[in-house]
């Protein structure tokens, strides 16, 4: 080495003045041992795929599509039918089906390109027949349900984008157990492959719209939201906490410290994001403003005319409220010195009660407005300021902290107040608020006994929709093994505050719910003996409507008390519903 040069020492400082440096100061590092921080400023994140578990799920849903498939599998097949054959100015006024189009443009738009893509050999089947019934066989049936698999992706798509942008290691733990909850959830596997509808793909938009909101892109939130609508209608019982969280945290401007109005509003956001919303709804409307198609699409959307409960009683506050006018009938029937009382309380004709028409009334599910003999009618406009009033609640706080954790437990409980106070409310639109409370029960286990009451009552309540005995096990020990496994999943990445790690209540609270839950095994064993001495005992079929009625008013009431237990934790424990 020459005299000029001095090599570098890799000795470290305290070695090189003669120091002693302990043995735990120097870093072991293993071979192939993960050694990024999980604090997110140089996270490398563990790669979580989801491919697998789709195409694990996927093989069950194959062997599924040649089951049971209810009316609505006919009335997406002549969707495919109005849209194959018929201009677009009739799509919304063709009624050659008792099941017209009434979904948004968007989806009509989806059932357009489907009827396009069908094989010659399916179409030959009777696919694209616009007529009352359709006749088709099973060349048909794969195609609708093969449809069903690949929009489905969606979902799987935006949950992997989920994960992909998680920010540590622990948060992509959490976020691999929440996504594939949701890719595998019974609620889907009901609904969407054997009672058949395509609520993978819309409940995949929504995850675009919740993951944009988490990574703050806020323009493509409003515009994955908009387009969500222009697919499904039924999302509007979310609009209110989107809007809320969009205004507060991307329009408004409260930094300012000048009172002047017009500064408090960003101009230039505000006219983005409208002009994202205005455009995606004008595209989508566009033709049928053209034709002055709008007033009769909005009447296909909104049909008020149906009765406040649907074919069976949705798991909801009006489940409940029907059970008790059913209940008090039969007091006012049997026990004579009941009369009196109730008729001065409630001033109802006794003389109904001899009028099987008004008996059978709040348990009819097409047509037609709900009648109760005993108890006070319910009308739309009390359902709608219901409602109105449980949301504005819960958007207050938002509007006040508009964190993303304060929008979720918005959304959630819009979709809360929204199914148990909303009329004519479909027992599919609990998932409205399965989704969204997923993605915040991992902050706090606090939150786990409201989901795990919300996830067992509210599966549990799509099961009537398949009431034949070959999906009976499939369905019920399906949903049993998911609740299991993620009910054990969820608690082992929960955080856990330290002020609880040993709270009783904590523990007696978890052992008063599992035992409820538990009572829905009861349920089904009762369900499954109706069923099974339904063809011997006569008076066992004029009460084919009590296994609904069971399963609606235990599950409605435990559906009630996840929000009143998820409703205390979002006013009371603001400390849950801070962003990291």
């Amino acid at each position: 080495m020459s005299k000029g040069k001095k090599a570098k020492s890799t000795t470290p400082p305290a070695i090189a003045k003669g120091g002693k440096v302990p043995k735990t100061s120097i870093p072991q590092v293993e071979k192939n041992q993960d050694t990024s921080i999980d604090d997110g400023s140089k996270f490398v994140a563990k790669k979580y795929s989801l491919v697998n578990v789709w195409i694990i799920s996927n093989f069950l849903k194959i062997l599924l599509s040649i089951g049971y498939h209810s009316t609505d599998f006919e009335v997406h097949r002549n969707w495919l039918a109005i849209t194959y054959n018929l201009p677009i100015n009739q799509w919304y006024t063709d009624e050659t089906s008792p099941w017209t189009l009434d979904y948004p443009p968007c989806f009509a738009y989806f059932e357009w390109i489907l009827s396009h893509l069908v094989p010659p050999f399916v179409k030959r089947d009777g696919c694209l027949d616009l007529v009352q019934q359709g006749d088709y066989g099973l060349p048909t049936i794969f195609y609708q349900r093969f449809t069903v698999l690949v929009s489905e992706m969606v979902l799987l798509f935006a949950l992997q984008w989920y994960i992909n942008t998680c920010k540590s290691h622990s948060e992509s733990r959490r976020g691999y157990v929440i996504a594939s909850s949701l890719i595998l959830s019974p609620g889907l596997l009901i609904i969407d492959h054997i009672h058949f509808q395509y609520n993978g793909m819309m409940y995949g938009i929504l995850v675009l719209v919740i993951n944009s909101a988490r990574l703050k892109k806020y323009l493509m939130c409003g515009f994955w939201f908009s387009l969500l609508l222009c697919f499904k209608h039924i999302y509007l019982y979310l609009a209110p906490a989107v809007f809320v969280f969009l205004l507060r945290d991307y329009c408004l401007n409260f930094k300012s410290k000048s009172w002047n109005p017009f500064k408090l509003i960003n101009w230039v956001n505000s006219i983005k994001l409208g002009l994202v919303v205005i455009l995606t709804f004008g595209i989508s409307f566009s033709p049928f403003i053209y034709y002055n198609q709008i007033p009769q699409l909005l009447e296909r959307l909104f049909p008020f005319s149906r009765g406040l409960t649907h074919a069976y009683w949705a798991p909801n506050f009006w489940a409940i409220y029907s059970f008790f006018d059913r209940l008090l009938i039969q007091i006012y029937k049997n026990i004579p010195l009941s009369r009196i009382p109730l008729y001065k309380i409630f001033k109802f004709d006794p003389l109904l009660l001899l009028d099987p028409k008004f008996l059978n009334t709040s348990t009819r599910g097409i047509v037609g407005d709900t009648e109760f003999l005993v108890l006070p009618t319910i009308t739309p406009k009390l359902t709608f300021f219901l409602t109105l009033f449980y949301q504005v609640m819960c958007l207050i706080p938002l509007f006040i902290q508009p964190t993303f954790d304060k929008f979720m437990g918005a959304m959630s409980l819009c979709g809360y107040a929204s199914f148990l106070f909303g009329w004519h409310v479909h027992e599919k639109a609990i998932l409205l608020v399965i989704f969204p409370i997923t993605f915040i029960i991992v902050k706090d286990k606090r939150l786990l006994p409201a989901f795990n009451l919300l996830v067992s009552c509210g599966y549990v309540s799509l099961f009537p929709l398949i009431f034949t005995s070959s999906e009976w096990l499939i369905k019920v020990l399906y949903t049993f093994l998911w609740y299991v496994i993620y009910s054990f999943n969820f608690r082992n990445v929960t955080r856990i505050p330290k002020h609880l790690a040993n709270s009783n209540n904590e523990f007696i609270l978890d052992r008063f719910i599992n035992l409820y839950i538990l009572g829905i095994l009861a349920i089904l064993l009762v369900i499954s003996l109706i069923d099974l001495f339904e063809h011997k005992f006569e008076f066992l079929k004029k009460l084919q409507f009590l296994k609904f009625i069971i399963i609606s008013v235990y599950c409605g009431i435990g559906i009630i008390s996840s929000w009143n237990g998820f409703s205390w934790l979002y006013f009371v424990n603001d400390s849950i519903f801070k962003d990291d």
